[in-house]
């Protein structure tokens, strides 16, 4: 069986505001692990995260 590469990440930051959001989404955005404007975080590319960042792509800009 072949071994998946273990090392796809997705650079993802949060360039618009949650205010006057839905609660999902906010939620969402959390669950990314963003806190606040113009934060980075590094995720696993997972179809798990990718629907995430799909939910709320409005939000975010997107780095491979």
């Amino acid at each position: 069986m072949a071994k998946a590469n273990t090392n796809m990440t997705v650079k993802v930051t949060l360039v618009r505001s949650v205010i006057n959001t839905c609660a999902s989404h906010r939620a969402t955005v959390r669950g990314l692990g963003l806190r606040r404007l113009n934060h980075t975080v590094e995720v696993a590319d997972t179809p798990e995260v990718r629907g995430m960042i799909n939910k709320v792509g409005y939000l975010l800009k997107l780095e491979d």
